[in-house]
């Protein structure tokens, strides 16, 4: 059975990602894994240091440091519990009917590409721990778990609810297509208004693309608006967001337009720090 993965690291979203895990719990009907990766410390590990301290009367310090690397290493893997388990109880109290804790001692993007064939869903904040003061810095990890793991990823931000309307950032490639295509076949968004966005201008072929999208998603069930918009990228769907007062903004994100541009090296990171709503990243 697939599972949704929620990862928890104590940052300021960790709350807002056991909301949405439990949200996405009930929506597609599978249960929630909650993950906290325990990554090796970025000091060197006592033992790298024995050639540096010498033997004799230094024997003591190197003792110290390994002692100190093993209680260390405990109060992380105790942390850890107490972070799963109050993500656990907030999830549960959200709705999430089936939850359970895993920790790994890996680092985050290594851990999810372990446990890539049994994922539907990956659920992970936009500020992780190192950042949690910077309103509009990324996570370390968020941007490499983009790029290195296939499955669908819902980025949060410190504060979820759930989606009341979505929109699609559409550019008429064909990994929007297939983004399109997913959505309508999904329960994720069902039943949800869609707003169906272009950055313009659009050419004859993309407004057909685009009458034919819409199409799709009428025909999944969708209320559907079309929109399409002027200036930049990043610019024109945080205004149109703010202006239709859109919960959550999904995009496949590899295309070959303007939105394509938008989303691939510097953007991504840009896309990522800048967005103002949930964003769900289909590939």
């Amino acid at each position: 059975m697939h599972t949704i993965i929620a990862c928890i690291d104590g940052s300021a979203s960790t709350e807002a990602i056991s909301l949405a895990g439990a949200w996405a719990s009930q929506r597609l009907e599978q249960p929630l894994t909650l993950l906290h990766a325990l990554e090796k410390p970025a000091t060197p590990p006592a033992a790298d240091l024995s050639g540096a301290i010498g033997l004799g009367s230094r024997e003591h310090l190197l003792e110290e440091l390994t002692a100190l690397d093993e209680r260390r290493e405990r109060l992380a893997l105790e942390h850890g519990k107490h972070l799963l388990q109050a993500a656990e109880a907030t999830a549960r109290a959200a709705g999430a009917a089936e939850v359970t804790q895993r920790q790994r001692h890996d680092d985050l993007v290594g851990s999810l590409a372990e446990l890539e064939e049994e994922t539907r869903l990956v659920i992970l904040g936009r500020q992780g721990e190192d950042h949690a003061a910077e309103q509009h810095a990324i996570g370390s990890h968020l941007e490499s778990v983009v790029r290195r793991i296939q499955r669908p990823i819902l980025v949060t931000l410190r504060a979820f609810r759930p989606p009341r309307s979505f929109m699609i950032a559409f550019d008429g490639s064909d990994t929007a297509q297939k983004a399109l295509s997913r959505v309508a076949g999904s329960p994720l968004l069902a039943g949800l208004p869609c707003h169906l966005v272009s950055v313009g201008p659009l050419s004859e072929e993309q407004q057909r693309q685009v009458s034919e999208a819409t199409a799709t998603l009428s025909g999944a069930g969708f209320s559907v608006t079309t929109a399409t918009l002027e200036g930049e990228v990043q610019t024109a769907l945080n205004r149109y967001h703010r202006e239709q007062q859109v919960d959550l903004m999904v995009m496949g994100a590899w295309g070959h337009s303007r939105i394509r541009q938008f989303f691939v090296g510097s953007n991504t990171t840009r896309m990522l720090s800048q967005a103002e709503m949930t964003l769900l990243l289909l590939r």
